[in-house]
């Protein structure tokens, strides 16, 4: 058999590629074949001590080591989270407002480190993977007798007189930190949640850019986790150029895609980090963002306890843009954390489901050999990156002259990189490999798919749960259904067409009528009479199939089916608008308006797409008309059939739901409805509920709602494409311990969505609800922050809300936050921007003027801006999406907002704090 001089000569720029290994004739061929039957034989003897056929290592099933057992349960306990192993941490417990949302704090001890995580994760903060731990008390501010108790009973500690004696006695005092490596800490953290906090993991990390968890190992449970549901809330948004024609954006699941999928593998030892390679194929050199973990970074040498095994998936979204896209076409990447001997499911599931597996290594031993061989029948396409001068070079040589026929490869396939191979050059290769790969007929994957990959290996699919698949198969009931999303609203969401419009018209007349001194009573008994006609036509009206399917879905005793089914009704619907037209890559978060005033920006140019809050709106719709026959004395008590809805729906919103304040498509408040939203919500909280109110408000595309996700881990709607109408309102818990201090057991928070446009005087009736809604929603709060996208815009229908409030006297606590929408520089907050901020605008409505004569509104409203805060928050994204990731800058400014107004809710800066009962008469009021 002849061997090949691999790895002595032979270096070139673009990575050293190895000579062409082929036997000099077909007897050599007949030899090596042979020769690998023989040590196949020989193989199948040998304990190898893997079966992958069911999923399960049969020697670790019968002798499972005790060291891996404990491993991963002092983890837990070093980290505090042992109690969350049968009640798991959930979403829920991640958001409540407690004493550290005030702090910019630093881990101490490792039982902080999950809870610092998810703080910063949550506010996006692209440091939220460092693990590094500060002393409160350094150690050269020890007290002195501290120090030399410690050094006198170290001196004279003897264990031959004390056979019981603990070497870890000495623990009390501060000590430098305990290295956790990030990996495990996420792997413990994941361990340790629902599948709901899982996925609102996974989802923040995607923003940051973070590789993402695909299977989860869970060495002491025999089994491994494919994390399909925990993905299904990442959408990615990608440039697609046709052959012929323009391109445009595609956003889509990172679920559902099918797209070329590349494994990075490490054999026995690399001297060459997967992590840092797979790195610098994702970026530009020049932009480069550590998206998988790997050595260089803090505390990234330190041993992975329990995160062996973990598979990381990542993905490239081209932007259109060719100085920025290093590949032509979206591509997914998976990175297994160790070594493949010993993590043999992982890397057979890899090889099943990628279009090419690079495997890494220095050296190709016996054992590795015997692992390879037994791919033979693989179709996936296989790359050596050998490190040489670390290898033992006549081994390597004579294991890959055996592999050559066996995985099918060629001299090509075959890469050399040392210290002095030009990186650059060899990333540029790498990248033209993959792109080969792409070209030619190759396997396409999705997550999806990769999870029936899982399932036949027999891992465990997150997804596969009973209660999720009942509240799934709920969903495509109502679902199939949907055909024509127009069509589905006008015949099954009946009370939501002309009937409810016109209530809404005629409700709101009947209120204006009280600010009238002498209202003629036939025109109020007018009024009264077109209501009644309108809501008894309303109350005739049942639940369609669609409809009652909801019910039953929400009605469910189990809370998880229940949390399940929403989210799976929000992807379902969601789908139902695709594919649909986009722009420039605007954003998970939030879009990005071109260049000019909010008034510039036109309406969507589609019509609101169908959600979860439409069916919420027909309970409702059902509750107002109901309740307003009970009012009129035209139904009795007994026969009520929708009391219930507002219990169903306060449930949703104590789960972490938005509901619906304002209805989008009337822009009225269902008064009856939310009055049954708030009492119920009373009834639930009991003796917690002292409220403060938090509203924001400014026009679509100011950034205001991915400013109050990213500041509460909330979840309102973003984007101008997908966000409603109508405004929403979501409830905040405050720890126990922490509501004393506070002032307040809940926090509502109010996002006033798409209702204030920016229109002008000149838009007439536009204009005057516009202003009276934003008058209600700053009515109802104890603290409002406006959003504004330029120094000059507030928009006239909040101004003139200020004027009336100011008239009232109603003055809550304002913050003004002026948001980078196009990473301009930002220019210092100066006294005398403050003041231009607030000059009066031109085109005012008449009642505006007439209240500045009067009051001196404006003059009032400049002053309050001296007094309160003005914010400059730096861009959102750094670099350009879809592979950007956010700013430190924008989530850092964001932590000092939040600290603020909480801050200013504590010490009373914020209007008196409300309780339910409080709150329900101001919104009759209002």
């Amino acid at each position: 058999m002849i061997e090949v001089e691999l790895l002595v000569k032979g270096h070139s720029d673009l990575g050293e590629v190895a000579p062409e290994v082929k036997p000099s004739d077909s007897q050599t061929s007949v030899a090596i074949a042979g020769q690998a039957d023989l040590e196949w034989r020989e193989m199948e003897g040998d304990d190898c001590g893997f079966h992958y056929g069911d999923g399960t290592n049969e020697a670790q099933d019968n002798d499972f080591p005790t060291v891996e057992r404990s491993r991963l349960q002092e983890m837990l306990s070093l980290l505090g989270l042992e109690a969350y192993q049968v009640q798991k941490l959930t979403l829920q417990d991640s958001l409540q407002i407690s004493f550290d949302s005030m702090k910019n704090w630093a881990p101490q001890v490792p039982k902080d480190l999950p809870w610092h995580f998810l703080r910063k994760l949550q506010a996006l903060n692209a440091e939220a993977r460092n693990t590094t731990m500060v002393l409160d008390t350094p150690p050269e501010a020890w007290p002195a007798e501290k120090e030399s108790q410690m050094e006198e009973e170290m001196m004279y500690w003897d264990p031959a007189e004390d056979a019981a004696a603990d070497i870890y006695s000495f623990s009390e005092l501060p000590m430098p930190d305990t290295p956790v490596n990030p990996l495990d800490l996420l792997c413990a953290l994941l361990l340790s949640s629902d599948t709901f906090l899982q996925q609102e993991v996974l989802l923040k990390m995607s923003l940051c850019q973070f590789a993402l968890p695909l299977v989860l190992p869970d060495s002491e449970n025999h089994y491994h986790t494919f994390l399909l549901w925990a993905l299904r809330g990442v959408v990615r948004t990608w440039w697609l150029q046709p052959p012929r024609g323009l391109g445009g954006f595609r956003e889509d699941s990172v679920v559902l895609s099918r797209m070329p999928t590349f494994a990075f593998v490490r054999m026995d030892v690399s001297s060459n980090s997967k992590s840092q390679l797979l790195n610098a194929v994702l970026g530009p050199a020049r932009r480069q963002c550590d998206r998988f973990w790997h050595r260089d970074l803090n505390l990234g040498t330190n041993p992975r306890e329990i995160s062996d095994g973990l598979v990381e998936i990542s993905w490239f979204s081209p932007s259109g843009k060719e100085d920025l896209d290093v590949l032509p076409e979206p591509m997914a990447f998976l990175n297994l954390r160790g070594d493949i001997g010993s993590h043999w499911l992982q890397f057979k599931l890899l090889t099943e489901v990628s279009s090419a597996v690079f495997i890494l290594t220095d050296n190709i031993s016996k054992k590795e050999y015997k692992l390879l061989y037994s791919m033979k029948e693989s179709t996936t396409k296989y790359f050596f990156i050998l490190s040489p001068y670390r290898g033992k070079r006549n081994t390597n040589l004579r294991f890959l002259n055996r592999l050559i026929p066996v995985l099918k490869i060629d001299h090509s396939h075959v890469l050399v990189k040392v210290s002095s191979t030009d990186s650059e050059g060899f990333v540029r290769r790498i990248r033209a490999i993959m792109c080969g790969v792409a070209r030619s007929p190759c396997r396409r994957v999705s997550v999806e798919d990769m999870a029936h990959a899982a399932r036949k290996l027999g891992l465990r699919v997150d997804e596969d749960l009973e209660e999720c698949q009942k509240a799934k198969d709920r969903m495509e009931k109502i679902i199939r259904k949907i055909k024509d999303v127009d069509a589905y609203k006008r015949d099954e969401l009946r009370l939501q067409g002309e009937p409810a419009k016109k209530a809404a018209q005629v409700e709101r007349e009947f209120c204006q009528l009280q600010w009238v001194s002498e209202p003629p009573e036939k025109h109020r008994a007018e009024l009264r009479r077109r209501v009644l006609e309108l809501r008894v036509q309303q109350n005739g009206q049942e639940p369609t199939s669609g409809v009652q399917e909801f019910i039953l879905g929400i009605s469910s005793p189990s809370p998880s089916e229940r949390q399940y089914f929403l989210r799976w009704m929000e992807w379902g619907l969601a789908r139902l608008g695709q594919p649909r037209p986009r722009q420039p890559p605007e954003t998970l978060l939030t879009l990005r308006p071109k260049l000019g005033g909010p008034s510039d920006l036109p309406e969507p140019p589609w019509p609101e797409p169908l959600g979860v809050d439409h069916f919420l709106r027909e309970l409702g719709q059902f509750y107002e008309a109901e309740s307003c026959l009970l009012e009129a004395g035209r139904l009795p008590a007994g026969q009520r059939r929708f009391a219930h809805f507002p219990g169903l729906a306060v449930e949703l919103l104590l789960g972490g739901l938005p509901l619906e304040l304002v209805d989008g498509a009337t822009l009225s408040i269902p008064v009856r409805w939310v009055t049954g939203l708030l009492k119920e919500l009373h009834v639930r909280l009991d003796r917690r509920s002292r409220l403060v109110v938090l509203s924001a408000l400014g026009v679509p595309g100011t950034g205001k709602s991915t400013l109050l996700n990213t500041m509460f881990g909330l979840r309102f709607a973003t984007g101008r494409s997908c966000s409603p109408r109508g405004a929403f309102m979501q409830l905040l818990p405050v720890a126990e311990g922490f509501s004393q201090d506070l002032g307040c057991d809940q926090i509502l928070v109010i996002d006033s969505g798409g209702l204030i446009s920016g229109a002008l005087a000149s838009a007439g009736d536009r204009f005057e609800l516009e202003a009276s809604l934003a008058t209600m929603l700053m009515g109802l709060s104890n603290v409002t922050v406006v959003s504004l996208a330029e120094t000059k815009d507030i928009p006239p229908a909040v101004l003139h809300a200020f004027l009336r409030l100011e008239k009232m006297g109603h003055m809550p606590n304002y913050q003004f936050v002026y948001q980078n929408l196009h990473d301009l520089p930002l220019p210092s907050p100066k006294p005398r921007d403050r003041r231009q901020l607030l000059d009066p605008p031109s085109d005012l409505s008449r009642p505006a003027t007439h209240l500045e004569k009067q009051g001196g509104g404006f003059r009032t409203l400049a002053g309050l801006a001296e007094r309160q805060h003005v914010w400059h928050i730096p861009a959102l994204w750094h670099g350009v999406p879809p592979m950007a990731a956010v700013s430190l800058g924008y989530s850092e400014a964001i932590f000092e907002l939040k600290r603020c107004l909480l801050e200013n809710i504590r010490n009373g800066l914020s209007n008196q704090n409300k309780n339910i009962q409080q709150l329900i008469e101001l919104v009759r009021r209002l």
